[in-house]
């Protein structure tokens, strides 16, 4: 009987683990990679809003970061995962 005994005690962790991998953990990785891949379509000519407010039109795409027009000939240099959300993309270049 200790046997059943040990699992009834363990059943209520296991329940309360599967309910906050579901509810919390996965719901968390599918918005972070959501969000890396947004981050890694940007691309020159795009409207975007960077974690700290700024909202500017890409100018220069480079390895980890952008180069962001905020203003007409203002431009400032982020790190790509600031950006917080893409107000407009633009169209592929055809070729």
């Amino acid at each position: 009987m200790e046997g059943g005994n040990a699992l009834a005690q363990f059943l209520p962790l296991i329940l309360i683990f599967a309910i906050m991998y579901f509810l919390l953990i996965r719901p968390q990785q599918k918005k972070m990679k959501e969000h890396r891949a947004m981050v890694e379509a940007l691309r020159k000519g795009d409207r975007v809003v960077t974690q700290g407010g700024m909202i500017g039109k890409v100018t220069r795409v480079q390895e980890g970061e952008l180069e962001i027009e905020v203003a007409q000939g203002v431009k400032v240099r982020v790190v790509r995962h600031t950006i917080a959300e893409v107000r407009s993309k633009t169209e592929p270049a055809e070729g």
